[in-house]
């Protein structure tokens, strides 16, 4: 593997509470068309990041509409070893506050209407048992060891829903009966792209509120945006301590490579002789390195 190089997708609000200071901006197009933004290069003490918008400039794209693969695929363009991605969440646990990270550690599919591979031209099939990178989930949660006085989750299942609107009640105490912890739109299929390309990936997701499962304790019904809104900061401030503070030391990152840098080695079934060269060439920023 190349040299350790981290991107980080922000959701609602992450990317602007990193300054707009950057070393350099990019814009940047693929076999998928073009991220949802322009890619920035920050120097953080010393250790730079690529930074990409999920949701474009102006939080223009709905979950359904982001460029998923666009986006995985220009982080990989630019070197990108490891992904920290990071997004706003209902929790569907009452120990699970607003407020809290949580460093998610499975996932359940919901969506219906996105591409979920690059490789439409051939039969690909990685493991994804274990959605998230072990070395950079270990990597978060000690970082979140040093912030006392922010409550960190050190496992959660994550219901990723198409939207963009959000549950019905019914369908909120469904995914608690099916043991999921969190409810968001953003998840998938960015982590299994991630897969694809080989990176490491890792997802801080941040409870904004309790979903509609959970009833207001004056009886009245929630007003379930009202509640998303008003706790959006704050996650948002939680979330960039952490980030910060696990840049602090990337070392481990360094020393342990992560089982995702060779997801391809066993996982292209297709005879790669009869995949078509100009199909081996488009990806070749994915793939190339498993073909002679």
């Amino acid at each position: 593997m190349s040299r350790t190089r981290i991107a980080v997708i922000g959701g609602s609000g992450l990317a602007d509470a990193f300054g707009p200071e950057h070393v350099e901006s990019r814009e940047l197009d693929t076999p998928f068309g073009k991220p949802s933004s322009p890619v920035t290069l920050h120097d953080l003490d010393g250790t730079e990041v690529v930074f990409l918008k999920r949701h474009g400039e102006g939080h223009i794209h709905n979950p359904g509409a982001v460029p998923y693969r666009a986006n995985i695929y220009a982080l990989k363009a630019l070197g990108v070893t490891h992904i920290v991605a990071s997004g706003a969440t209902g929790s569907l646990r009452e120990e699970i506050r607003p407020g809290d990270i949580v460093i998610t550690d499975q996932a359940i599919d919901k969506t219906s209407s996105r591409a979920r591979t690059f490789y439409e031209g051939a039969a690909v099939h990685v493991e994804f048992a274990e959605p998230f990178c072990p070395i950079l989930r270990s990597w978060l949660i000690a970082a979140g060891k040093k912030l006392d006085d922010i409550t960190v989750h050190e496992s959660a299942t994550y219901v990723c829903m198409e939207g963009p609107a959000f549950s019905t009640r019914a369908e909120s105490e469904m995914h608690r009966v099916w043991g999921a912890d969190l409810i968001g739109m953003t998840l998938l299929p960015e982590a299994r792209l991630a897969r694809e390309a080989e990176i490491a990936y890792a997802h801080i997701s941040l409870p904004t509120d309790y979903d509609c499962w959970r009833p207001r304790e004056d009886g009245q019904a929630s007003d379930l945006l009202k509640e998303i809104i008003g706790n959006l900061q704050q996650a948002t401030e939680n979330s960039i301590r952490l980030i910060k503070t696990a840049l602090g030391d990337i070392s481990a990152l360094e020393k342990t490579p992560s089982p995702a840098h060779d997801a391809l080695a066993l996982a292209i079934w297709s005879d790669k002789a009869a995949i078509p060269r100009e199909e081996i060439d488009r990806l070749h920023v994915l793939w190339g390195r498993h073909f002679s």
